[in-house]
Protein backbone atom coordinates (compact mmCIF):
# COMPACT_ATOMS: atom_id res chain seq x y z
CA UNK A 1 0.00 0.00 0.00
CA UNK A 2 1.48 3.53 -0.99
CA UNK A 3 2.56 5.87 2.12
CA UNK A 4 0.17 8.86 2.25
CA UNK A 5 1.31 12.19 1.32
CA UNK A 6 2.45 13.98 4.73
CA UNK A 7 0.97 17.70 3.74
CA UNK A 8 2.38 18.97 7.01
CA UNK A 9 5.50 18.14 6.63
CA UNK A 10 5.36 19.47 2.38
CA UNK A 11 4.13 22.92 4.00
CA UNK A 12 6.94 22.58 6.61
CA UNK A 13 9.75 22.48 3.80
CA UNK A 14 7.49 25.42 1.52
CA UNK A 15 7.90 27.64 4.58
CA UNK A 16 11.36 26.55 4.96
CA UNK A 17 12.32 27.62 1.25
CA UNK A 18 10.20 30.76 1.04
CA UNK A 19 11.99 31.91 3.74
CA UNK A 20 15.30 31.41 2.45
CA UNK A 21 14.07 32.52 -0.38
CA UNK A 22 13.61 36.13 1.34
CA UNK A 23 17.12 35.86 1.97
CA UNK A 24 18.32 36.13 -1.96
CA UNK A 25 15.57 38.72 -2.53
CA UNK A 26 17.44 41.23 0.07
CA UNK A 27 20.63 40.46 -2.20
CA UNK A 28 18.90 40.85 -5.36
CA UNK A 29 17.22 44.26 -4.78
CA UNK A 30 20.99 45.65 -4.47
CA UNK A 31 21.46 44.67 -8.11
CA UNK A 32 18.12 46.08 -8.98
CA UNK A 33 18.64 49.51 -7.94
CA UNK A 34 21.88 49.67 -9.45
CA UNK A 35 20.87 48.08 -12.72
CA UNK A 36 17.24 49.98 -12.91
CA UNK A 37 18.86 53.44 -12.72
CA UNK A 38 22.22 53.05 -15.19
CA UNK A 39 21.81 49.71 -16.70
CA UNK A 40 25.13 48.19 -14.81
CA UNK A 41 25.12 45.10 -13.16
CA UNK A 42 26.79 45.18 -9.79
CA UNK A 43 28.76 41.89 -9.24
CA UNK A 44 30.61 44.01 -6.66
CA UNK A 45 27.25 43.75 -4.69
CA UNK A 46 28.51 40.40 -3.13
CA UNK A 47 31.99 42.29 -1.67
CA UNK A 48 29.59 44.77 -0.23
CA UNK A 49 27.71 42.69 1.36
CA UNK A 50 30.79 40.94 2.89
CA UNK A 51 32.50 44.30 3.99
CA UNK A 52 29.17 45.44 5.56
CA UNK A 53 29.07 42.52 8.06
CA UNK A 54 33.00 42.44 8.29
CA UNK A 55 33.01 46.22 9.48
CA UNK A 56 30.29 45.74 11.95
CA UNK A 57 31.04 42.51 13.96
CA UNK A 58 35.18 43.59 13.86
CA UNK A 59 33.92 46.71 15.82
CA UNK A 60 31.15 45.09 18.03
CA UNK A 61 34.31 42.78 18.79
CA UNK A 62 36.77 45.74 19.63
CA UNK A 63 34.02 46.94 22.08
CA UNK A 64 31.79 49.50 20.47
CA UNK A 65 28.38 49.23 21.26
CA UNK A 66 25.96 47.53 18.75
CA UNK A 67 23.77 50.35 18.00
CA UNK A 68 27.44 52.87 17.48
CA UNK A 69 28.80 50.04 15.43
CA UNK A 70 25.84 50.23 13.36
CA UNK A 71 25.55 53.70 12.42
CA UNK A 72 29.04 54.05 11.81
CA UNK A 73 29.00 50.87 9.30
CA UNK A 74 25.72 52.31 7.61
CA UNK A 75 28.01 55.82 7.38
CA UNK A 76 30.91 53.41 6.02
CA UNK A 77 28.29 51.49 3.57
CA UNK A 78 26.88 54.89 2.05
CA UNK A 79 30.37 56.51 1.64
CA UNK A 80 31.78 53.30 -0.32
CA UNK A 81 28.30 53.40 -2.31
CA UNK A 82 28.74 57.42 -3.29
CA UNK A 83 32.72 56.75 -4.09
CA UNK A 84 32.17 53.82 -6.34
CA UNK A 85 29.56 55.80 -8.13
CA UNK A 86 31.58 59.10 -8.56
CA UNK A 87 35.19 57.50 -8.87
CA UNK A 88 34.41 54.27 -10.93
CA UNK A 89 31.28 54.51 -12.82
CA UNK A 90 31.03 57.84 -13.18
CA UNK A 91 33.52 58.20 -15.81
CA UNK A 92 32.40 55.25 -17.65
CA UNK A 93 29.30 56.65 -18.14
CA UNK A 94 28.24 55.49 -22.34
CA UNK A 95 30.98 52.90 -22.56
CA UNK A 96 29.57 49.84 -23.35
CA UNK A 97 27.51 47.22 -20.95
CA UNK A 98 30.53 44.85 -20.77
CA UNK A 99 33.24 47.56 -19.27
CA UNK A 100 30.66 48.45 -16.79
CA UNK A 101 30.32 45.09 -16.32
CA UNK A 102 34.19 44.06 -15.84
CA UNK A 103 34.65 47.26 -13.72
CA UNK A 104 32.60 45.87 -11.08
CA UNK A 105 33.50 42.52 -11.48
CA UNK A 106 37.24 44.08 -10.75
CA UNK A 107 35.83 46.26 -8.00
CA UNK A 108 34.46 43.54 -6.06
CA UNK A 109 38.26 42.41 -5.90
CA UNK A 110 39.10 45.66 -4.94
CA UNK A 111 36.78 45.87 -1.80
CA UNK A 112 37.94 42.39 -1.01
CA UNK A 113 41.32 42.80 -0.79
CA UNK A 114 40.27 46.21 1.47
CA UNK A 115 38.17 44.39 4.13
CA UNK A 116 41.00 41.71 4.39
CA UNK A 117 43.33 44.53 4.79
CA UNK A 118 41.89 46.33 7.36
CA UNK A 119 40.08 43.37 9.32
CA UNK A 120 42.11 40.72 8.38
CA UNK A 121 40.79 36.67 7.37
CA UNK A 122 39.70 34.75 10.45
CA UNK A 123 36.12 34.13 10.67
CA UNK A 124 33.92 35.46 13.18
CA UNK A 125 30.64 34.80 14.25
CA UNK A 126 27.38 37.40 14.59
CA UNK A 127 24.88 37.43 16.70
CA UNK A 128 22.31 39.02 16.42
CA UNK A 129 20.49 38.23 19.62
CA UNK A 130 17.89 36.21 17.34
CA UNK A 131 18.36 31.89 17.88
CA UNK A 132 17.83 29.95 14.64
CA UNK A 133 16.01 27.44 16.56
CA UNK A 134 12.53 26.15 15.15
CA UNK A 135 9.48 26.38 17.05
CA UNK A 136 5.83 24.82 16.06
CA UNK A 137 3.10 26.56 14.42
CA UNK A 138 -0.25 24.12 14.03
CA UNK A 139 2.30 21.24 13.26
CA UNK A 140 4.46 23.29 10.93
CA UNK A 141 8.56 23.96 12.43
CA UNK A 142 9.41 27.47 11.69
CA UNK A 143 12.72 29.01 11.98
CA UNK A 144 12.64 32.03 14.35
CA UNK A 145 15.59 33.50 12.51
CA UNK A 146 13.83 32.95 9.27
CA UNK A 147 11.02 34.35 10.55
CA UNK A 148 13.14 37.75 11.27
CA UNK A 149 14.77 37.93 8.49
CA UNK A 150 11.66 37.71 6.69
CA UNK A 151 10.17 40.54 8.73
CA UNK A 152 13.24 42.78 8.19
CA UNK A 153 13.05 42.58 4.34
CA UNK A 154 9.32 43.25 4.51
CA UNK A 155 10.32 46.36 6.29
CA UNK A 156 13.31 47.26 3.86
CA UNK A 157 11.14 46.43 1.44
CA UNK A 158 8.22 48.80 2.40
CA UNK A 159 10.71 51.16 3.32
CA UNK A 160 12.21 51.54 -0.15
CA UNK A 161 8.36 51.42 -1.69
CA UNK A 162 7.50 54.50 0.00
CA UNK A 163 10.86 56.28 -0.42
CA UNK A 164 10.86 56.19 -3.93
CA UNK A 165 7.01 56.31 -4.56
CA UNK A 166 6.45 59.70 -2.16
CA UNK A 167 9.85 61.51 -1.84
CA UNK A 168 11.59 64.16 -4.56
CA UNK A 169 14.33 61.90 -4.67
CA UNK A 170 11.95 58.92 -4.98
CA UNK A 171 9.84 60.62 -8.28
CA UNK A 172 13.31 61.37 -9.63
CA UNK A 173 14.63 58.01 -9.30
CA UNK A 174 11.41 56.45 -11.63
CA UNK A 175 12.26 59.35 -13.89
CA UNK A 176 15.80 58.13 -14.41
CA UNK A 177 14.59 54.77 -14.82
CA UNK A 178 11.96 55.47 -16.99
CA UNK A 179 13.97 57.52 -19.27
CA UNK A 180 17.26 59.10 -18.24
CA UNK A 181 17.35 61.49 -21.78
CA UNK A 182 13.96 62.52 -20.89
CA UNK A 183 14.81 63.10 -17.39
CA UNK A 184 17.77 64.90 -18.28
CA UNK A 185 15.62 67.40 -20.59
CA UNK A 186 13.41 68.36 -17.85
CA UNK A 187 16.17 69.41 -15.28
CA UNK A 188 17.31 66.19 -13.32
CA UNK A 189 20.67 65.78 -12.01
CA UNK A 190 21.75 62.38 -13.15
CA UNK A 191 25.05 62.29 -11.06
CA UNK A 192 23.02 63.07 -7.97
CA UNK A 193 20.42 60.32 -8.90
CA UNK A 194 23.25 57.64 -9.16
CA UNK A 195 24.88 58.42 -5.97
CA UNK A 196 21.52 58.56 -4.32
CA UNK A 197 21.23 54.92 -5.69
CA UNK A 198 24.49 53.64 -4.53
CA UNK A 199 24.24 54.47 -1.23
CA UNK A 200 20.67 52.95 -0.73
CA UNK A 201 22.71 49.67 -2.32
CA UNK A 202 25.09 50.27 0.04
CA UNK A 203 22.39 50.18 3.32
CA UNK A 204 20.55 46.93 1.31
CA UNK A 205 24.18 45.39 1.31
CA UNK A 206 24.60 46.13 4.99
CA UNK A 207 20.89 44.53 6.03
CA UNK A 208 22.15 41.34 3.71
CA UNK A 209 25.46 41.25 5.29
CA UNK A 210 24.46 41.29 8.54
CA UNK A 211 21.43 38.97 8.15
CA UNK A 212 23.54 36.15 6.00
CA UNK A 213 26.39 36.63 8.19
CA UNK A 214 24.18 35.67 11.06
CA UNK A 215 22.95 32.78 9.42
CA UNK A 216 26.50 31.53 8.17
CA UNK A 217 29.15 33.17 9.67
CA UNK A 218 31.30 36.21 8.18
CA UNK A 219 33.80 35.10 6.49
CA UNK A 220 35.04 35.86 2.67
CA UNK A 221 32.74 33.18 1.24
CA UNK A 222 30.23 35.33 2.04
CA UNK A 223 30.45 37.36 -0.93
CA UNK A 224 29.73 34.50 -2.76
CA UNK A 225 26.32 34.54 -1.79
CA UNK A 226 25.65 36.94 -5.29
CA UNK A 227 25.71 33.76 -7.42
CA UNK A 228 22.64 32.88 -5.66
CA UNK A 229 21.12 36.51 -6.88
CA UNK A 230 21.40 35.78 -10.19
CA UNK A 231 18.59 33.44 -10.71
CA UNK A 232 16.39 35.11 -8.63
CA UNK A 233 17.16 38.52 -11.30
CA UNK A 234 17.02 35.54 -13.92
CA UNK A 235 13.18 34.44 -13.21
CA UNK A 236 11.90 38.24 -11.62
CA UNK A 237 13.94 40.46 -13.84
CA UNK A 238 16.40 42.71 -13.97
CA UNK A 239 14.67 45.84 -13.31
CA UNK A 240 11.85 45.02 -10.84
CA UNK A 241 11.61 45.34 -7.28
CA UNK A 242 8.80 43.42 -6.85
CA UNK A 243 10.29 40.71 -9.18
CA UNK A 244 13.32 40.17 -7.12
CA UNK A 245 10.84 39.40 -4.37
CA UNK A 246 8.88 36.90 -6.25
CA UNK A 247 11.95 35.24 -7.60
CA UNK A 248 13.71 35.01 -4.59
CA UNK A 249 10.48 33.02 -3.12
CA UNK A 250 10.28 31.20 -6.09
CA UNK A 251 13.87 30.24 -6.21
CA UNK A 252 13.59 29.85 -2.46
CA UNK A 253 10.79 27.18 -2.37
CA UNK A 254 11.62 25.24 -5.47
CA UNK A 255 15.55 24.00 -4.76
CA UNK A 256 13.99 22.77 -0.98
CA UNK A 257 11.06 21.30 -2.71
CA UNK A 258 13.37 20.00 -5.49
CA UNK A 259 16.28 18.77 -2.78
CA UNK A 260 13.45 16.77 -0.44
CA UNK A 261 11.36 14.97 -3.29
CA UNK A 262 13.63 14.87 -6.33
CA UNK A 263 17.27 14.57 -4.97
CA UNK A 264 17.27 11.19 -4.13
CA UNK A 265 16.85 10.32 -7.58
CA UNK A 266 19.97 12.64 -8.74
CA UNK A 267 21.87 11.22 -5.24
CA UNK A 268 21.66 14.01 -2.98
CA UNK A 269 22.93 17.63 -3.12
CA UNK A 270 20.54 19.18 -5.70
CA UNK A 271 19.89 22.42 -3.86
CA UNK A 272 23.20 23.81 -4.58
CA UNK A 273 22.48 23.99 -8.67
CA UNK A 274 18.61 23.44 -9.30
CA UNK A 275 18.28 27.21 -9.08
CA UNK A 276 20.60 27.38 -12.26
CA UNK A 277 19.08 25.14 -13.96
CA UNK A 278 15.42 26.39 -13.43
CA UNK A 279 16.66 29.90 -14.36
CA UNK A 280 18.04 28.73 -17.68
CA UNK A 281 14.66 26.79 -18.38
CA UNK A 282 13.51 30.16 -17.91
CA UNK A 283 15.41 32.14 -19.84
CA UNK A 284 14.62 30.03 -22.90
CA UNK A 285 10.97 30.70 -21.94
CA UNK A 286 10.80 34.56 -21.16
CA UNK A 287 14.18 36.12 -21.00
CA UNK A 288 12.97 39.65 -19.81
CA UNK A 289 11.47 37.60 -16.16
CA UNK A 290 7.81 37.56 -15.07
CA UNK A 291 8.64 41.81 -14.15
CA UNK A 292 10.97 42.84 -16.52
CA UNK A 293 10.80 44.94 -19.50
CA UNK A 294 10.94 43.60 -22.83
CA UNK A 295 13.49 45.36 -24.89
CA UNK A 296 12.49 46.16 -28.17
CA UNK A 297 14.74 47.19 -30.66
CA UNK A 298 14.59 48.51 -34.35
CA UNK A 299 16.96 47.02 -36.92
Amino acid sequence: MAESFDYLFFIEVLTGGLLSGVMYSLVAIGFVLIYKTSGVLNFAQGAMLLFAALTFVSLVERGVPFAVALGITFAVMVLMGITVERVVLRPLVNKPPITLFMATLGLSYVIEGAAQLLWGTQVHALDLGIEDIPFEFYGVFVSKFDLFASGVAAVMVAGLTLFFRYTRVGLSFRAVADDQFAALTVGLRLPRIWATVWAASGLVALVAGLLWGARSGVQFSLSLVVLKALPVLVLGGFDSIAGAIVGGLIIGASEKLAEVYVGEYFGGGIEGWFAYVLALAFLLVRPSGLFGQKLVERV
